[in-house]
């Protein structure tokens, strides 16, 4: 059995077209990251590309997993899943709710329209990601109290976490990031809506456990998988610069897997000496090649067999011809030398 690779020339793209004729508009990208210092409910992944395509604060399809400072999990749960409601919930009007009514909780200023209703920490926090202002004193919003917010960010004190899941993102340039503190969208700038209790500064220490773009497929290597670093200042923005190369692989069966592969730089930004406005957090920016790379998997034919057979004994041959040819010599030339007396 053989491989066989191909290389194929470049091709002109519009910048949100397909990559290739073969690809779909979007691919699976597999993450596992460990922060050993940032706590689960502190951290947060966004998402964005050059087609305007913005996620923020994603939950979807997302583990986390506290762990403590030797690494063990205490806890897994699927992002987004809180502790569970304690008392009444509080009503738009300001009433507890009765058994008759139906939830409608207030967004504390955030409506859109008198229908709004805002009935978790999350609904709450998205209506003022909407209107572009920051949550600040969270402690004083029902939803935010009774899902126990707080309360889990007191137990996570000196914990860390281990993020994994899986992102679709689109065939173009983009990044995505890992950022301690709830994102929210204002004037075009990326802000970071920290507590006010959180700290000033952040270690993003950090492993990559995996990293993947697509399909796994015999053979290949994703240059990230077990890399580390270590945090050794006050604060920073760690980036991966990442070249994904398409990539088709035919195995001997004529099972195709499209995927891809990546090359990676790495750039360490001291936020201290950096724009005030820049915050913590793992980057990872891609952009895409313009070629693809085919692996094919095929079988050696019978007579390509026979001629590599032919060769190797051909080789046997002439080696042992070569050895034969230097004994034979060597002792013709030692009788000589004593048939005349000169070998000593």
């Amino acid at each position: 059995m053989k491989i066989s690779t191909a290389v194929h020339s470049p091709v002109a793209l519009s910048p949100l077209s397909p990559l290739l004729p073969y690809s779909s508009s979007s691919f699976p990208n597999s993450f596992d990251v460990t922060f050993p210092a940032i706590p689960c409910t502190l951290l947060s992944i966004d998402a964005m590309d050059i087609s305007g395509e913005q996620h923020l604060d994603i939950k979807h399809d997302i583990i986390k997993k506290r762990i403590n400072a030797h690494g063990d999990v205490i806890e897994s749960r699927p992002d987004g899943i809180g502790a569970p409601k304690i008392e009444r919930p509080l009503q738009r009007h300001g009433g507890r709710l009765e058994h008759h009514e139906t939830y409608c909780g207030s967004c504390f200023g955030a409506e859109q329209s008198d229908d709004d209703c805002c009935n978790s920490c999350e609904d709450v926090h998205e209506a003022y990601r909407r209107k572009g202002w920051a949550m600040t004193n969270m402690d004083l919003i029902d939803q935010c109290k009774r899902e126990g917010f707080f309360q889990r960010i007191k137990d996570e004190d000196g914990e860390g976490c281990n993020i994994h899941g899986s992102l679709e993102v689109n065939r173009v340039a983009g990044n995505f990031h890992f950022a301690p503190g709830k994102s929210l969208h204002h004037t075009n700038i990326f802000l970071d809506d920290l507590l006010a209790f959180q700290k000033d500064s952040y270690n993003i220490s950090h492993r990559i456990n995996g990293l993947s773009f697509g399909e796994y497929f015999p053979g290949v290597v994703n240059p990230l998988d077990g890399a580390q670093w270590i945090h050794e200042t006050s604060n920073g923005m760690y980036q991966y610069f990442i070249k994904v190369v398409p990539t088709i692989y035919t195995d001997i069966r004529g099972r195709t897997v499209h995927s891809n592969q990546y090359s990676v730089t790495k750039h360490f930004k001291n936020l201290e000496f950096i724009h005030p406005n820049s915050h913590p957090g793992v980057f990872f920016f891609y952009d895409f090649s313009p070629i693809k790379v085919t692996f094919k998997e095929e079988h050696i034919s019978f007579l390509h067999f026979i001629t590599n057979i032919c060769a190797v004994i051909g080789g046997i041959f002439t080696v042992a011809g070569i050895i034969d040819s230097f004994i034979y010599h060597g002792q013709r030339k030692m009788k000589k030398k004593m048939e005349i007396g000169k070998f000593r």
